[in-house]
């Protein structure tokens, strides 16, 4: 019986799939499904797990779930919060989440960092700040302003449907 073997792969070759068709995946593909699953989130903004939420154009909705310790946020795609802007620095800042406040640092960046309109390297955010990374603008929220949309569509259908079973209702018997 005759045994097939396997050539060895060259350096410039590519396997996407393990010897028993499990699938792999480049460290870029992983960092991209994580970041995408972590970060990019309609989290509900709280205290203990504040959001940074993007207004400027190019950003607006898109939200940043603020985890527990230190976060790198920047351009280069081996931030922790990665903001696709031509004037954020490749590594801008980072975010410290502790409990009970929250601290942004600038770490040298070429167009800076800004809380509330003043330049700032160190500065404890709150609810409402306005953070702007170069041209990249963004409202640190501890809480919801209002609630989420889809809470507010849920409560809107359900408002509808009781306004319909009374209008029959009231047909029906009178």
């Amino acid at each position: 019986m005759k045994t097939r073997r396997k050539r060895p792969l060259a350096p410039g070759d590519r396997q996407l799939h393990g010897p028993q068709g499990t699938q792999l995946f480049s460290t870029e593909a992983l960092r991209r499904y994580a970041y995408e699953a972590e970060y990019a989130s309609d989290g509900v903004a709280s205290a203990h797990e504040p959001v940074l939420e993007g207004i400027s154009k190019g950003l607006e909705n898109l939200r940043f779930s603020l985890r527990s310790g230190r976060q790198t946020i920047g351009r280069a795609s081996n931030n922790d919060i990665v903001v696709d802007e031509s004037s954020v620095s490749s590594s801008h800042g980072w975010i410290i989440n502790q409990p009970g406040h929250c601290v942004i640092m600038n770490t040298l960046s070429t167009n800076g960092t800004f809380v509330n309109d003043k330049r700032i390297h160190e500065a404890t955010l709150k609810h409402g700040d306005h953070i702007r990374l170069g041209q990249a603008e963004f409202v640190f929220l501890t809480r919801e302003s209002r609630q989420p949309r889809q809470h507010r569509r849920a409560w809107m259908m359900a408002g509808l449907l009781l306004l319909a079973g009374l209008a029959a209702l009231a047909w029906r018997f009178f």
